[in-house]
Order: structure tokens, then C-alpha cells, then sequence
């Protein structure tokens, strides 16, 4: 019985400690700079990073979007488009965040399930919207990192979920990939910016980790 207990004790301590050491490992790993040598002012290129708080996207004007990039997406005269990847049940269940459930949050965090690309459609620079300068080369390989992402079907199309944006100018599609503790949709756009060979955190689960690097 004495066993059992002790077990059971060490059970709880483990369940408590774990969100304080996964938060201390995060925000070290988040100060971590790689790709310290980004391009300035005179780099040609420009993007953005926007933000709701929590949930970081990659916005990329269309005339520096890719043709392979574009090709199957939902599009009218937008200016920009805004790419994020995350949890296929998190994202259709939770449109904002007065619908978040302790299931949804948990079933997103510690169980295996289907991920999508969120493309939102804007007409307009948004001057909350984070600056990121870079090359043709750096342009390139985000367009291509994003473009892998996408799931396809038979035929090499991407794969659409009709009627399930959150207003007229977003769609889902399918994605690769399955969110966790680990890869979160913040983590995805951080390993976007870093395969890019732009600044990045070492890994981080946050948002602001990303953006405080490109602040003035």
C-alpha cells in the first residue's frame, strides 16, 4: 500500500512540476538567436508577422508569393496573404477564444491529430503587422517551406475545406504535420523563419519570442 502511494505521490509532483519546466525550457530556448546575420534595410524583399495575441501568421504580399505557392488557392485581387499551420480541431472548433475548451486545448496539446493551413486574405498592410526585411534567396525558400507544408491529393492539388473559414477572405486546407507541445503553430512559423535563414529562436512555443527579435 506504502508503495502504491509513493507512486501515486510521485504521479502528482510530476503532473505539477511538468508545466513549470516545460515553461523555464521554453523561455530559454525562445532567447536563443539563430540566424543572427539577417539582411537589413537594403535586402529588396519585405514580410510580415502578425499576431492576435497568441497565434503568430507569416504574411506575404501576393506579387512575392510563388506561382507553385499560389496555384490552387482561393484568391481574388488581395494584396496579401496570411499563412498559418496548426490543429485541425483547434482551429474548426475555436473561432475565438470565448470557444476554447479544456477538451479542445488538450486534445490539441497531448493527442495526435490532423493539422491545416489557415490563409487569411488581405487587402490592405495592416501597420500592426510586424517587418521582416530579406533577399530573393531567403523569399524563396519560405515560399518553398510553406509550400511543403500544404497536403496534396491525387491529382497534386491542394486540398480545400469548403465553407469552413472564419469570414469571406480565409479557407483551411489540409496540412502535414500533427501539432503538440513540441510543434505548435508558433514553432512551425519559427522553423519557417529559420529554414529561411532568417532570425528565429532556437525553438519556442510563443509568439512573442519571434517578434521581439525584429523589433527596433
Amino acid at each position: 500500500m506504502m508503495t502504491l502511494l509513493k507512486n501515486i505521490l510521485k504521479f502528482i509532483l510530476w503532473v505539477l512540476a511538468f508545466p513549470v519546466v516545460y515553461l523555464l525550457i521554453s523561455l530559454v530556448l525562445t532567447s536563443i538567436t539563430v540566424n543572427k546575420g539577417e539582411v537589413g534595410l537594403n535586402s529588396g524583399k519585405t514580410i510580415y508577422l502578425n499576431t492576435n495575441g497568441v497565434h503568430l501568421d507569416i504574411v506575404i504580399p501576393v506579387n512575392e508569393v510563388d506561382d507553385a505557392l499560389k496555384k490552387g488557392l482561393k484568391m481574388k485581387d488581395e494584396k496579401y496573404l496570411s499563412f498559418g499551420w496548426g490543429d485541425e480541431n483547434f482551429y474548426l472548433n475555436t473561432p475565438t477564444w470565448n470557444d476554447l475548451t479544456f477538451k479542445t486545448a488538450f486534445s490539441a496539446m497531448f493527442l495526435k491529430g490532423n493539422a491545416l493551413i489557415h490563409l487569411t486574405r488581405h487587402s490592405r498592410k495592416n501597420p500592426k503587422w510586424t517587418v521582416v526585411n530579406l533577399n530573393e534567396k531567403q523569399l524563396s525558400k519560405l515560399n518553398t517551406y510553406i509550400l511543403k507544408t500544404f497536403q496534396f491529393d491525387n491529382h497534386g492539388n491542394k486540398i480545400i475545406l469548403e465553407n469552413k473559414g472564419y469570414a469571406f477572405n480565409d479557407d483551411f486546407y489540409k496540412a502535414k504535420g500533427s501539432y503538440s507541445i513540441v510543434k505548435t503553430c508558433n514553432s512551425w512559423a519559427n522553423s519557417a523563419l529559420k529554414t529561411s535563414g532568417l532570425k528565429s529562436c532556437f525553438w519556442t512555443p510563443f509568439d512573442f519570442g519571434i517578434i521581439n527579435k525584429y523589433k527596433d
